[in-house]
């Protein structure tokens, strides 16, 4: 259970949430939502105890289980399967029992008595454990979420971004945690997982706060919402499930618009009658007081809810290029003993729109790397044609210097703007005063999201390599990047489970992983996108 007492966060100087009380018990199943920057992701991070409020208290009870936006735990030598199982420390007590089976089989005497002790007290363990069904059941949760017992043998370093994110949300549902915590988690899942956990989350009997911008999810699973007001820095608390909800909160701008007009028509008239009666000096202080009439029927009065700001995004202009300003020939890629992909040649050529599909694990991330000249192929070659200026959007933010501030990171990007310009564009990503200045790690998802389009932006590429770009940002957001992959003139070459930015981006070419077939673009296709 969560217990939250008088809690306030802040960004710095900016007042995110003001002083908010609430619990989470045991049964509630609580939606999260608000714009992106307003604050959801640095509250779970409170929530979780990996942040410090800037006032009041956070009582845990029981076990957490936490999923962050970018998870980035866990040895990257440890083998996968033994990262979701150690959720329960399974990984160390089956490796003592393999420890224990191997001195049993070659020792004797003593030592093979003091082995089979050994082999007795792990064995123990395991069933305290949950037994051998346990680990069965880790594989079931890890299978449901794509990933095949092939991943789980490999070591944490050789899996892409999206396989690690998965890897982690498996070893957090397997964890038995009495309440559970998850940003965006439906983020790297193909339709089949995502049916998958919303069926697992509409029966988890514990608490659950969760992040997502799919609403389908949100619609299926919480039956309570928190709305964070980026404007007013508090908390809407609808005790009901999210279709009321979103007609509760139509019904209350609608009341609050006419409450708001109606006294506002009232004050105004007793505004100008006041004025009338100023002009006579005998009827001064009932002007006076009629005036405060008006003030007093104004005040305590709740407005019109504030429209949520939305960066405005608008990719660059690209700059002159060649007739095929990118190739791959003959890339291949493999990590150990596990091929990834073998031979692809693929040819992009000016203002080309192309997709790459294929299953997780397929190598789409490590296809958009290479060509970003970021990883380098084990056979093959990368070849930029004349006047090949390239833009690489990262899903998990590599592209960022977490340890440079919001403004360094965008100067670095864009070497030919001065400091008011280089603002300016930030302005427009809605990054101003303080928040130019905080350092991009503790930047939520979405924001990471718009500073890593916002250095795209002053990029003048005239190749964008966009992977999941649509990812962690709230519908508004959303619909303005897809109108800037409508609407760009150069080069595309696209990886996303997002129909809606394929539609967006209306390519011409689709190249298929592992299997590295290049083919033209058709609707057939598209019935592939949120499975892939």
């Amino acid at each position: 259970m969560l217990q939250v007492k008088d809690l306030e966060v802040r960004a710095g100087a900016r007042l995110l949430l003001s002083p908010v009380s609430f619990q989470v018990i045991a049964g509630d199943r609580v939606g999260l939502v608000g714009r992106n920057g307003a604050g959801k992701t640095t509250l779970t991070r409170i929530l979780a105890g990996e942040g410090q409020p800037a006032g009041g208290d956070v009582t845990r009870s029981g076990q957490l289980g936490y999923l962050p936006q970018d998870p980035r735990s866990g040895d990257p030598e440890q083998i996968a399967r033994d990262r979701i199982l150690g959720a329960r420390g399974l990984d160390l007590v089956i490796r003592r029992l393999r420890r224990a089976e191997e001195d049993m089989a070659l020792t004797d005497g003593a030592e093979r008595d003091k082995a089979m002790a050994a082999y007795t007290r792990a064995e123990d363990a395991l069933q305290v454990a949950g037994g051998y069904g346990a680990e069965a059941e880790a594989a079931r949760i890890a299978a449901n979420l794509g990933l095949p017992d092939r991943v789980l043998s490999q070591p944490l370093k050789t899996l892409s971004g999206g396989q690690r994110r998965r890897i982690e949300l498996a070893r957090i549902l397997f964890s038995d945690a009495d309440t559970l915590l998850l940003d965006e988690p439906t983020n790297h899942l193909d339709a089949d997982s995502i049916v998958w956990l919303r069926s697992y989350l509409q029966n988890f009997s514990g608490g659950l706060i969760i992040i997502s911008h799919d609403t389908e999810l949100l619609d299926a699973v919480v039956n309570k919402v928190f709305h964070l007001d980026a404007n007013r820095a508090e908390i809407d608390v609808y005790a009901m499930n999210w279709k009321r909800y979103l007609q509760q909160r139509d019904t209350d701008e609608k009341r609050r618009k006419r409450e708001f007009a109606n006294a506002e028509k009232k004050a105004t008239q007793l505004m100008a009658q006041a004025d009338k009666m100023r002009a006579k000096a005998t009827k001064a202080v009932a002007a006076q007081n009629m005036a405060k009439r008006a003030e007093k029927l104004m005040a305590g009065l709740e407005g019109e809810r504030q429209a949520d700001q939305v960066a405005k995004i608008r990719f660059p202009e690209p700059a002159p290029c060649g007739k095929t300003p990118l190739r791959g020939d003959g890339l291949s890629k493999a990590y150990g003993s596990l091929e990834v992909f073998t031979a692809v040649d693929l040819a992009i050529d000016k203002g080309s729109k192309v997709v790459i599909l294929g299953l997780n694990g397929a190598g789409k991330t490590t296809m958009l790397r290479i060509l970003a000249g970021i990883e380098e192929p084990d056979t093959g070659e990368r070849l930029l044609g004349h006047g090949a200026r390239l833009g690489y959007y990262a899903q998990e933010h590599e592209t960022l210097d977490v340890n440079r501030s919001v403004l360094d990171n965008m100067v670095s990007a864009s070497p030919n703007l001065n400091d008011t310009e280089v603002r300016k564009v930030l302005g427009s990503f809605l990054f101003s005063g303080d928040d130019v200045t905080k350092p991009a790690k503790v930047l939520s998802g979405g924001e990471k999201t718009r500073l890593a389009l916002a250095m795209l932006v002053v990029s003048a590429a005239n190749v964008l390599l966009l992977d999941e770009p649509t990812n962690n940002l709230d519908p508004a957001s959303r619909a303005e990047v897809l109108n800037a992959i409508r609407t760009y003139a150069g080069a595309v070459i696209l990886v996303t489970h997002d129909p809606g930015a394929v539609e967006a981006l209306e390519p011409d070419r689709v190249l298929v992983l592992p299997d590295g077939v290049e083919d033209l673009w058709s609707d057939e296709y598209q019935e592939l996108v949120d499975l892939a």
